[in-house]
This record gives structure tokens, sequence and C-alpha cells, in this order.
């Protein structure tokens, strides 16, 4: 893995880290929506999971075909750039693609330790991902991002991180839901 990429993984642990604890802490808590309409603490880990699942999915398909991938435009930087911006300002909220949050909404989720698992296999296949990523590959457009565009692995990396980091936001208003006291 490239020094640049290495970076932005261990960033992504960290925050991940970070966000798992968060849903941990509130404890039978976290499978429970704050209010009728809004997420749980689950349920924001299994999109999170779900997203970042799919987004490796894709990525090893597409290298799999072993394609020289179109660059990047400055358009598309540009709106990856804002979309970054988007996700970062606190307290905006950003309405998933109507299959994510379908996908979010509907049904049982398992218990988090079990979610938890799952995040840490996904992780090591991110990293190995990662660890074989061509280099001729890098600054190519390897995703189709549904607002952003065909962006390159090291904006793919920067959206799964403020992507979470959103959600860290998400999951601190559920906490002060659920716990006003505590927090």
């Amino acid at each position: 893995m490239n020094h640049r990429l290495h970076l932005k993984f261990e960033q992504l642990e960290r925050a991940t880290a970070q966000l798992l604890a968060s849903a941990e802490a509130l404890g039978p808590e976290s499978a429970k929506a704050p209010a009728a309409g809004q997420w749980s603490a689950t349920q924001v880990v299994h999109h999170l999971l779900f997203i970042e699942e799919n987004i490796i999915k894709y990525i090893q398909k597409k290298l799999l075909a072993d394609e020289q991938l179109p660059k990047v435009g400055l358009y598309t930087r540009l709106r990856a750039q804002f979309i970054r911006l988007l996700l970062r300002l606190p307290g905006f909220k950003y309405k998933a693609p109507r299959g994510v949050a379908t996908l979010t909404d509907a049904g049982e989720f398992p218990p988090l330790p079990e979610l938890r698992a799952t995040w840490e296999a996904s992780r090591r296949q991110l990293e190995r991902l990662l660890n074989e990523f061509p280099s001729r590959q890098l600054n190519r457009a390897i995703f189709p991002h549904p607002r952003s565009g065909r962006i390159t692995i090291y904006q793919v990396m920067d959206f799964l991180l403020d992507h979470l980091l959103h959600h860290q936001q998400q999951m601190n208003r559920i906490r002060k839901a659920l716990r006003p006291v505590a927090a």
C-alpha cells in the first residue's frame, strides 16, 4: 500500500473504532431509534458496513477486468470536494440514495457484536485491496459515486472517512437523545 493510502486507511480505522465504541456504549438501546422515522445506532452501523462492502466489491470487480480506467476530470474533482464539504458540515442532513435508504430502513439487523465482526472482516478485505492496488490505476476513476461521479481510490477513501464522520455526528445525536443525562 502506498503511503498516502496507508494514512487514509489508518484514519478510517480510528474513526471506525470510535463510531463502534459509541454505538456499543448504548448497550441494548443501540437497537432503539431515538424517534419515529430515525435510525438506531445499529442501523447506522449497518448502513456504513453495507456501503463499504459494496464499494469494495465494485472495485474488486473493476480491477479483475484489468482495463485502463478513465482519468478523473476537473469537474468531478470539484464535485467530490463539494460532497466532502457537505458531509463535514455539522448538523447537515444528506438524503441517502433511495436504494440505500430503503435497505437501511427496513428489516431486522444483526446485533452489534456480529456487525463488528463482519465489519472487521470487510476492513481486512479493504486492506488487502489497497495493498494490491495497481499503482498505474491510483489516479484513475475506479468507482462511480452517485453524487460526485467517477472517483479515484484516494477519493473513495476520503468519501468512506467523511461518510463515517458524518454518521458519527448522527451517532452523537442518537446518544444524546437516548441518554440525555449521560451526554
